[in-house]
């Protein structure tokens, strides 16, 4: 009798298993498998797809395949993706309060940006994400921007007059780079081609990124502006969010934490190599350059942050110069 029910009990676990639902989570990304967004995307497939038991698949969609980051953010909003890693700077658009951790020279150190992000005003801010029909899983990271160009040295804002900069595809970042006295170009990623045709002056970047798509083989300067902590964000779709069952809801925001932890630590690791990588391969670099006047033309632009923006631009300078305190 007992070897029976184990028999039934066993049989009626395995037609439970074979007709368990499944998911499938399609993830785009604009950049190459070489790259750290990559990286994050290939954690999460894998803590995922473990922690599920193979109950949620994960696609990834590289190179721009889907689309460039404000065509998957509008393709998350309709459900036809599930997933994207995102550059802080495209959901501006979508959403206004991200505006706030992408104001010139606002955070200082990785370690600032990490207090800041994984405390209470990041998940306030990925909180605002449901608004525009997106999930806001968590931060992970470009790291901070610098400029390169093929012109000239670049050393103070004075010398930006008249360059051709490609900036995201950000309302702010052109108000960020026109302050400066440059051009700014707003242009979708990949732009090597662009740069190597001279259809722009320069771009503005992590050195990850300069490193890994060779922008040293079309761009000759580099500035150590650091005039952004580029952020990026696992974005989701609400509605397939809203299908999951309770324990693979929790599951994702856990998976995305551990995956942009990892991802984070990859490209803190990676820096100092990146910089002598990109001296290596005959750029020249200015490693200290006059911040504090590409600061005073930026300052004037705290005035046009208004509602949802400008108050979490406020809280995360007044949590800065609490902590200082």
């Amino acid at each position: 009798m007992k070897k029976l029910m184990f028999a039934v009990l066993l049989f009626l676990f395995v037609v439970s298993s074979a007709f368990a639902k499944t998911y499938t989570i399609n993830l785009g990304i604009v950049t190459t498998p070489k790259t750290f967004h990559y990286k994050a995307a290939l954690k999460l497939k894998q803590i995922v797809e473990k922690e599920s038991h193979g109950q949620i698949k994960v696609i990834i969609h590289y190179s721009g395949s889907v689309g460039n980051e404000t065509d998957i953010l509008q393709q998350l909003q309709m459900g036809a993706l599930q997933m994207g890693v995102i550059t802080a700077g495209p959901i501006d658009k979508f959403v206004p309060a991200i505006k706030a951790i992408e104001f010139p020279f606002i955070f200082n150190s990785y370690k600032q940006a990490d207090e800041i992000l994984d405390g209470k005003i990041g998940r306030a801010i990925l909180n605002e994400f449901p608004k525009a029909n997106l999930i806001g899983y968590h931060f992970l990271e470009n790291g901070f921007r610098n400029l390169t160009n093929s012109v000239r040295p670049v050393h103070s804002a004075k010398d930006l007059k008249g360059l051709k900069i490609r900036v995201m595809n950000s309302q702010f970042h052109v108000k960020i780079w026109r302050a400066l006295g440059a051009n700014p170009t707003p242009m979708p990623w990949p732009i090597y081609t662009q740069l190597a045709q001279h259809v722009i002056d320069g771009q503005e970047n992590p050195l990850a990124v300069i490193y890994q798509y060779k922008l040293y083989e079309v761009q000759k300067y580099l500035t150590l502006t650091r005039h952004v902590y580029s952020a990026l964000v696992f974005v989701g779709s609400k509605s397939f969010y809203n299908s999951l069952p309770d324990k693979y809801k929790k599951l994702m925001f856990e998976a995305t934490k551990e995956a942009s932890i990892y991802e984070r630590n990859l490209n803190r690791e990676k820096a100092a190599f990146f910089l002598d990588e990109l001296k290596k391969h005959g750029m020249i670099v200015d490693e200290h350059p006059d911040i504090e006047s590409f600061k005073k033309r930026v300052e004037p632009l705290k005035n046009q942050f208004h509602g949802v923006a400008r108050k979490y631009l406020d809280e995360i300078l007044t949590y800065e110069k609490n902590s200082q305190n």
